[in-house]
């Protein structure tokens, strides 16, 4: 019993070192979630929505799905998320703004999926030819990633050509 406390003491310890070392979580709002599993002590299983607006793309939000454990372990934080997710992304509001030059390829949101080492990540690409935004999302992790992904795409009219770095 002393050591499964020692381990969850060392593991806190490190995850919150993890996050004062630079790790920044995107600003996230959840829109609304739903519970897959019961669990009698702790939180049900779950699956969340949540929007992330673009910081550099006025106008476009992104809405990702994805599962959340929950228990004892997924309440306090320690546990392990599944590496699946889905997104889609709109253009919310009656124009498309840039706030700077985009990259063609940009991790715009990262957020933790577990204690260490495993994060949600979403990307933007630019596909000029098409004046289209492309966002993937996917998790990596320090060992192995996960090949499971998600993707959509935001056209933006011609009159509002993307600006490229």
């Amino acid at each position: 019993m002393r050591t499964k406390s020692l381990v969850l003491i060392v593991s806190l310890a490190l995850g919150l070192a993890a996050i004062a070392m630079g790790s920044v979580q995107a600003a996230t709002e959840q829109v609304g979630e739903v519970s897959t599993a019961f669990r009698w002590v702790g939180r049900n299983d779950r699956v969340v929505v949540e929007a992330y607006d673009d910081p550099k793309v006025q106008g476009v939000t992104c809405y990702v799905s994805r599962a959340r454990t929950g228990g004892v372990k997924g309440t306090v934080g320690l546990a392990e998320d599944r590496a699946e997710a889905s997104i889609a992304c709109r253009q919310v509001a009656a124009t498309v703004q840039f706030g700077a030059k985009l990259p063609l390829q940009e991790d715009v949101f990262t957020e933790r999926m577990s204690v260490l080492f495993k994060r949600l990540h979403i990307v933007r690409l630019v596909d000029p030819k098409r004046n289209t935004l492309v966002y993937l999302t996917y998790s990596d992790k320090l060992i192995d990633g996960s090949p499971q992904n998600s993707v959509t795409a935001v056209p933006v009219p011609a009159s509002s050509p993307i600006p490229l770095k």
